[in-house]
């Protein structure tokens, strides 16, 4: 069972950065691909970036592009992601989620696992 624990949410003000992370265990993830996704209130659930584990393409939503990185240990099996310059917009409950194999897609409904979610919070 593959499970995801995501750490580093927060409440900051608009400009600052924090780093997300997202810790995944119970299988071997080579041929994962890692992906983050955001949901704000009264809001659908947006996809934010991916990475594929095995050789580190990285995918991102324009709205976070140039001030979002997606990266990944392999040895800690984690997976992050730095926020940069955030805005008010980018207050949501953040969530980590994995595909088992394939492309990098946005689309939450081909993720197979997520995790629980952290709180990112921005103030104006």
């Amino acid at each position: 069972q593959v499970q995801l624990v995501e750490s580093g949410g927060g409440l900051v003000q608009t400009g600052v950065s924090l780093r997300l992370a997202c810790a995944a265990s119970g299988r071997t993830f080579s041929s994962y691909v890692l992906g983050w996704f955001r949901e704000a209130p009264g809001k659908e659930r947006e996809f934010v970036s991916a990475i594929s584990w095995r050789g580190g393409s990285t995918y991102y939503a324009d709205s976070v592009k140039g001030r979002f990185t997606i990266s990944r240990d392999s040895a800690k099996n984690t997976v992050y992601l730095q926020m940069n310059s955030l805005q008010p917009e980018d207050t949501a409950v953040y969530y980590c989620a994995a595909k088992v194999k394939g492309l990098l897609v946005s689309r939450g409904s081909n993720y197979d696992y997520w995790g629980q979610g952290t709180q990112v919070t921005v103030s104006s």
